[in-house]
Parts: C-alpha cells; structure tokens; sequence
C-alpha cells in the first residue's frame, strides 16, 4: 500500500530533485567534507547571510572611494631589486655570502636549498629618486618614475608561500587552497555590476616578452569558487573573436536567437521552480549576458576612435592586439564603461636566470603602457574613483641562484618581503610604505600582510572585510579569511 505522502505536492517537488541536490540540501557533519571531493564546492553552497532580499549581502557598508578595480597582476613575481626597493650598500658585497643573521633559519626552495653558497648578487642596474617625495625607481622603469607622485609605492608585503601556484593563488583568493571565489568574483557578488550590457569581471592575458617558460595561468584565479558562477571572469581573447562564439552562427539572425533565448528561458524558468536549484537561475543570466555582449563586445574592441594622443600614452604597441599596451587601454574603455573589476595577468617575471635580460624585456612591455593608463584615467577624471594595483606574487633573493657575474645572474624566490604599488581613489599617494633591511631580506618597519592589503583594497570599495562573507561548507567564508586589519596609513 502506498503511503499518502506519496502523492503529496512535497513528494512530487522531491521527485525532481537530481542526485546532487539531494546531497547538497541534506549532507551535515563529517559527511560534508567526503562529499565535496566527489561532488564539488558548487554542490555544497548555500546562499549568503545578509540583509538584502535573496541573501546577497547588504554592501557597500559605507560610501565608497573606488567603484572599480583595475589589478596588474606580474604573474612570476617581479625582482625588487631591479624595480623598486634599492639596495646601494650591496654593491660593496659583490659576491659575499649571505650572512647567517640575515637569512636566520628561513626556508628556501629546493631550487637554491642544494648550493653550497648563497652568493649576494647587487643590482646591475641604477636607481634615482623620482617625484615630490624622492621615491627611489630603478633605471628599468623610466615611465613608472614619471608617475611616483600619482603611485603609494608599497615595499613591505609579504605572504607565506614560496611556491607560485599557491602564491598567485593566495594573492588572487585569499587562500593557498585552490576553490576558492577570486577577488573579482567576491566584487560582482557583493557590489553587482554597473552595467548590464557588459560582465562585471572581466580578465585579459596578453602575451609578453621576458622569460618564456612562463607560471602556467589556470581559470580557478578567476574563477567563482563556491560562489554563483555568473560572478566568476570573463576572459577576453588576445586574438580572434575576443569572446568564443561572439557572432550568431550562420543562418541564425538576431531574431531567431532572440526567440531561441526566450524558450531556453522559459524551460529554464520552469526546471528552478522545480528544483530550487539557484544554478539554473545564474545560467539564465549567463545567457542573456551573452546575447547582450554581442552588440557590447565589438564597441568595446573597436580602438578605431581613439585620437593618435591617446594612443601614444599607451606606447607603441597600443594598436596591437594581445600585448599589454592594447590591454592596458581596453582597461580604461572597460572602467570607462563601469565594470566593476578588470584584471590583467602579464607573464614571464619567473627570472632564476638570466634576470637583467628577461627583466629588461618585461619591463618594456608594462612601463609605458601602465603610465599611459594612468594619465588617461587621470585626464577623463575615471582615477578618481577607479583603483589600481600593480604587483606579483611574492619577492626574490638577494643572493644568485646559479651562475653570477656583475653582468648576469638569477634570484630565487623570496616571500619575505616584496614591493607593489595602488594609485588612484582613496590611495594616499607620493608615498613609500614600509621598509626592508638592506639585504631586502626581511622587513623592518611597517610589515604588509596580503590579509592586510586586502582589506584595505576592500574598505576603500566601501566594504567593511569582515562583513562581507558566504556560507558553503558549514561556516561564514570571506576574502580576508579570520584576518585582515586596515591599513589608514595607505588612505588619504
């Protein structure tokens, strides 16, 4: 005999619930943890605590100085040495051992742990003091030193991992462990998008010049993580189409692609009423996302309106698609047209060897083109409110890896301390934060967690760190994890 409940409206909604639903919606206790292996994070979300209707969080907490981002990120970790943290006294020690105080028992990799010297290896190159405030540059970076009083060049950050996936991946997410949302993603999530036509996370990899064995770039950095996946980054290509499947097939006009997105829709519309699976409800903004872009996109991507003096901010290669200077004025058309977050991801600072040459190289193709973007925001009053960050990783060493000369040589890497900068709203500009000893070996006066930084990117966006946060698994997560504190000393 059947039992009543059977047939009852709560059995006929359970019915449709799929296998990962079910998992999703009851797993508790130890079990949750041996499901997330199997089924993913996606399958074990919940919706976030917060004020708003839907759960979305009740931000910005209070007015905002930055409403977008632009990242640079120098994927491989860029030298200090030979960009912003000068070291004079090191000419003196030319290939002198590193003093045992100095290094004081801290890990190295197993790329230098085997040498039976740890040469000091000083800058080939000359720094000299730029700006109002005498912010010390190096000779790499001429255009970066034309900008010093725009710049709060920070030289005292430093992070735990000395490995570069679980580097990048802790600068990018706030966790070593892969899974977790990326910085962009935790932006759309909580402040949403500026403009409908165009994703609110947008991502580009130029290509580069310097060492060509270059840290492999994984989607995860700008993935979604736990979070809905419409808030994860949409990468534009360097070449071709800048989005896949940007244009209607052939034989499909816009009407027709219209009429086909509006029955996807309401299939759609029918299955997470069903199921309750909020999924299903981001695949529809996806799509419509998608359909919108494709009159957005080419807008954006065509470069043919730009005069011949904003061209020339960006340097030579602003005309060339896929390099870092075209990138850089995408950026600008992209804040330009309120999106919320764009990252830059430029490759090859990995220098174990041959670090004068490659360095040199990767220099030539960020430096005009980053000072290009900032006077171009400048001069359209977009640096008032838009943030930009420019860094790596982690740092190197101040000894050689490899063979040394006065001419060549190599630096391993070094999480104790390394250099970035931030320019634009709310950034107390004209200013060097922090200090390294004169090996640049450890600091020694206002240390920069990534913790730290973030937090202090996130409340000039108008966010208090701690409050914006996400439940999955269990527990309230967030960008900061369980530290953070806001650095007033980086604020105007």
């Amino acid at each position: 005999m059947q039992h009543p409940l059977h047939d009852s409206p709560i059995a006929e909604r359970a019915a449709h619930l799929t296998r990962r639903q079910f998992f999703g919606k009851t797993a508790t206790g130890i079990g949750t943890a041996a499901l997330a292996s199997v089924l993913g994070p996606r399958a074990l979300a919940a919706p976030a605590i917060g004020d708003r209707t839907g759960g979305l969080p009740n931000v910005p907490h209070f007015a905002p100085k930055a409403k977008r981002v632009i990242y640079l990120c120098m994927s491989g970790a860029p030298s200090q040495f030979e960009t912003f943290d000068w070291k004079p006294r090191l000419r003196d020690m030319f290939d002198q051992e590193l003093p045992d105080s100095i290094r004081n028992g801290q890990r190295i990799t197993t790329m230098t742990s085997g040498q039976t010297r740890f040469p000091i290896a000083p800058s080939k190159f000359d720094f000299a003091r730029h700006g109002e405030a005498g912010t010390e540059v190096c000779e790499t970076l001429p255009w970066t030193a034309k900008m010093v009083d725009d710049l709060c060049v920070m030289r005292s950050v430093h992070t735990d991992a000395i490995n570069h996936d679980p580097a990048i991946t802790f600068m990018q997410t706030g966790s070593e462990q892969p899974g977790r949302p990326s910085f962009g993603a935790w932006l759309s999530y909580g402040l949403g998008s500026m403009n409908r036509d165009l994703p609110s996370f947008v991502v580009m990899t130029p290509r580069w010049k310097g060492r060509r064995e270059a840290q492999a770039l994984y989607q995860r950095l700008w993935g979604s993580g736990f979070l809905p996946s419409e808030h994860q980054g949409v990468a534009l290509r360097a070449g071709g189409d800048p989005v896949l499947y940007l244009n209607d097939p052939d034989g499909v006009d816009r009407k027709k692609r219209r009429e086909m997105l509006d029955l996807v829709s309401e299939l759609n519309s029918k299955r997470a009423d069903e199921v309750g699976d909020p999924e299903i409800r981001a695949r529809i903004e996806q799509y419509e996302m998608a359909f919108r872009m494709q009159s957005a996109v080419p807008e954006l991507t065509d470069l043919s309106g730009e005069p011949k003096s904003v061209l020339d901010l960006y340097g030579p290669d602003a005309n060339v698609p896929g390099t870092f200077g075209a990138s850089c004025l995408l950026a600008r058309r992209l804040v330009e047209r309120d999106v919320r977050f764009v990252q830059i991801y430029h490759r090859g600072w990995d220098q174990h060897g041959n670090l004068p040459n490659d360095l040199g190289n990767n220099c030539r193709d960020i430096d005009q083109p980053a000072y290009g973007l900032i006077q171009d925001l400048k001069n359209r009053g977009l640096l008032e409110d838009t943030l930009v960050i420019w860094g790596g990783e982690f740092g190197r060493t101040t000894y050689c890896q490899g063979a040394l000369s006065k001419e060549n040589y190599g630096r391993d890497h070094h999480p104790r301390c390394f250099s970035m900068w931030m320019a634009g709203a709310g950034v107390k500009t004209g200013q060097t934060y922090g200090t390294t000893d004169d090996f640049s070996y450890n600091i020694v006066e206002d240390p920069l967690s990534v913790y730290d930084l973030n937090a202090t990117i996130l409340q000039l966006l108008g966010i208090q760190h701690d409050r914006l946060t996400f439940r999955h698994a269990g527990r309230d997560h967030r960008l900061t994890d369980v530290h953070g504190e806001v650095v007033q000393a980086l604020l105007a």
